[in-house]
């Protein structure tokens, strides 16, 4: 009996002790939590405790970006009381619209720690544990300002959606995004410009959209229509400013107003040498707002960055420019959507191939096919006869030659330049109608380029006043 009343004794004091060690334990867990789940604005750094399997982990975002690489404008920009705050006295925060789509993002470093021994029952207590990982995390800009507390509203999108996936010239419809529950406002098809309505509760607009530095690529247009209705609203515009992959050169016909559209705005060339940043600059210095309005425009610049940075885009920026060497090309194959044949959709090579069933005396092929970039590429299943420029070296100039030597080998009935809405679409693209003459009249890439120079050396003069970077 004795025996027995000391064992259940023993196995009384056991439990009740791990129950309390236990006890313990998930308070311990608690409270680390509550410590290490904290937020610190000035720093843009936060901390949090995230539970991996049967291990719990302190994971530390740093403020420090990439050093070795270009910094972004967002990494740049000083989430100041300035902008957080309407009026930072009574608490009440700035409403704000942002331009983006999924090129709007930043690289965080971050520091992972083992934190803590979760099974602390018996003599086994709660230690740290010396074990650190530094990896990079890329966040889009909408997250990133929400964590830093600003007071985002609803996000505004370009051609091809703000997620991306969406074809050119595809109508993209308004929504909401799933992640933040924010309203997605598309500034394409027949809202290209937003509306005093969309803007009314916003107080500031952040445009932060990569550029590729070709006239025709859209987001230009949108930034225009953007600065526009900023300025007749009485809002404030705020550009983070990002690389353009083609700055490192000028060329091109400049546009003439008279085959002005949404491929073309401006009176600039075809690839015009300047950031997002610096073009915003000069559409308000140079008054091609409606009706001369100015807008409200603070450029957030880069750093570590000249016009000659060769940079890779971190992510596609729209679904036919998948990589390096098609954003590369595309100034110069562009030009191949407005000929009787295929510019590469529809393949795993968009803008870095070109071909037509109606080219004669040339053995490259192919045969566009639906993909996740065209749902409904330009001659599906036929066999496309042209050549492959995956292999072309770095351009820094446009290359015309491509295009005149398709001209040259052309066998088709129908007419080798085709008609969007009854224009020829080589005139918008150009912006000009002489490009397609001068081929049609068999002048040489040389004689073409020479026709150039004017223009191009008065735009140089205007856009030196608007450059931040060498």
């Amino acid at each position: 009996m004795i025996f027995n009343a000391i064992k259940y004794l023993l196995v009384f004091l056991f439990v009740s002790n791990s129950l309390t060690a236990q006890n313990d334990c998930a308070s311990e867990l608690k409270n680390a939590k509550s410590v290490y789940d904290t937020f610190n604005f000035k720093s843009n750094n936060y901390r949090t405790v995230e539970k991996k399997g049967d291990r719990f982990f302190e994971v530390n975002y740093l403020d420090k970006f990439k050093k070795d690489n270009v910094i972004l404008g967002v990494e740049n920009f000083e989430i100041s009381n300035k902008i957080i705050f309407k009026d930072r006295k009574a608490g009440i925060k700035n409403n704000i619209g942002i331009v983006t789509n999924q090129t709007g993002i930043l690289f965080l470093k971050i520091e992972t720690k083992r934190l803590l021994k979760p099974n602390c029952s018996g003599n086994d207590t709660m230690s740290l544990i010396s074990f650190n990982k530094v990896s990079w995390e890329k966040v889009h800009t909408v997250d990133y300002l929400n964590d830093n507390g600003l007071n985002i509203k609803k996000i505004f999108s370009p051609e091809h959606g703000f997620r991306g996936d969406a074809d050119a010239g595809a109508t993209v419809a308004s929504g909401k995004d799933s992640k933040t529950g924010l309203p997605v406002i598309s500034l394409y098809g027949k809202n290209k410009k937003p509306t005093a309505e969309q803007l009314k509760d916003l107080d500031i607009i952040i445009f932060d959209l990569q550029d590729v530095g070709a006239r025709f690529y859209t987001y230009i247009s949108t930034l225009h229509y953007v600065m526009e209705a900023a300025a007749e609203n009485g809002k404030k515009l705020i550009v983070f400013d990002r690389p353009n992959p083609n700055a490192h050169y000028v060329d091109g016909p400049v546009l003439n107003p008279k085959f002005k559209s949404f491929v073309g705005m401006h009176p600039v060339p075809v690839v015009y040498g300047m950031t997002i940043g610096e073009y915003a600059q000069m559409i308000n210095g140079e008054g091609w707002l409606a009706n001369g309005v100015k807008c409200d425009l603070t450029v957030i610049p880069l750093k570590n960055y000249t016009h000659n940075t060769r940079y890779s885009l971190p992510v596609k920026p729209s679904p036919n420019l998948p990589n390096d060497k098609s954003v590369n090309l595309y100034p110069s194959t562009c030009f191949f959507e407005a000929f009787n044949g295929s510019e590469g959709r529809g393949t795993d090579k968009p803008f870095q191939i070109y071909g037509s069933p109606y080219l004669k005396n040339i053995d490259f092929q192919f045969v566009p096919e639906p993909n996740a970039g065209s749902k409904s590429p330009r001659f599906q299943g036929k066999v496309c006869y042209g050549e492959d420029l995956s292999n072309t070296p770095y351009l820094s100039e446009i290359n015309l030659s491509w295009l005149i030597k398709a001209h040259k080998n052309y066998v088709g009935k129908e007419p080798f330049w085709i008609k969007n809405s009854g224009e020829f679409w080589i005139d918008k693209l150009a912006g000009t109608d002489q490009l397609r003459q001068q081929i049609d009249s068999g002048m040489t890439e040389k004689q073409i380029k020479e026709s150039w120079q004017k223009d191009l050396e008065a735009f140089k003069k205007v856009r030196s006043k608007y450059l931040i970077y060498d």
